[in-house]
């Protein structure tokens, strides 16, 4: 069988996990293309005019259909399949808009501060500042003591009782941060969180996609 569609995008890309997650719940291949090179394919006259700004994640369906930005994609791959229903909470109004909320959390509070370090640290793409550090360290602090809140009864997820859009999207950015920012000690301070990262990236949606998820014990700070 035919992909389902493909994304151009550098690889370890949360942003491309995220959509290739919801493809898996969905039985959907999407597979990332293995010729892209950042900054030459995605610069083409021919890339340009699917996606005119030229930004990644970009997708192109089997059916010809584009489509960029990485909520987007991981949305459109999500209500694609038969478990549309279960991963974006669409038989109740105020269950989609949850699942909704908790998207536009992960890509709102977490990513901003997991790419502010990365870029500092991971990536070294701009000059260490241990103000700016400090300012998104703090701010993952409060993401994550938020989601801590939303686990801490008996929920196991983050919208109702199975798997949704949501956990995916939030369990993107926290994979990426935990390999160079969310440490052991921050860790511990959210102990429900951490419990739902490892259960979530345990499931075989999750593994075939991120597989080993890297844990750092020290924060990176330089």
């Amino acid at each position: 069988m035919a992909p389902f569609g493909t994304i151009y995008s550098y690889p370890g890309n949360f942003r491309v996990q995220r959509a290739q997650v919801a493809g898996e719940f969905n039985g959907l291949e999407v597979v990332l293309d293995p010729g892209f090179e950042m900054r030459k394919t995605n610069a083409t006259p021919e890339f340009l005019a699917k996606f005119p700004l030229g930004k990644v994640p970009a997708f192109e369906g089997a059916d010809g259909f584009c489509l960029s930005e990485g909520a987007a994609i991981a949305y459109y791959v999500a209500s694609a399949g038969p478990r549309a229903d279960q991963l974006l909470g669409t038989t109740d109004v105020k269950t989609a808009a949850l699942v909704m909320q908790w998207s536009a959390f992960a890509d709102a509070e977490i990513v901003p501060a997991a790419l502010g370090v990365a870029m500092m640290t991971r990536y070294k793409f701009r000059p260490f500042d241990q103000s700016t550090f400090d300012t998104h360290v703090a701010n993952m602090v409060r993401a994550l003591k938020r989601i801590e809140v939303a686990l801490s009864g008996s929920s196991k997820y983050l919208v109702g009782s199975t798997v949704t859009l949501a956990d995916i999207m939030v369990f993107g950015p926290l994979a990426f941060a935990s390999a160079f920012l969310i440490d052991d000690a921050m860790r511990a301070e959210v102990p429900h969180v951490a419990k739902y990262l490892d259960e979530l990236a345990a499931l075989p949606e999750f593994v075939k996609v991120f597989g080993t998820v890297e844990k750092v014990q020290t924060r990176i700070t330089t």
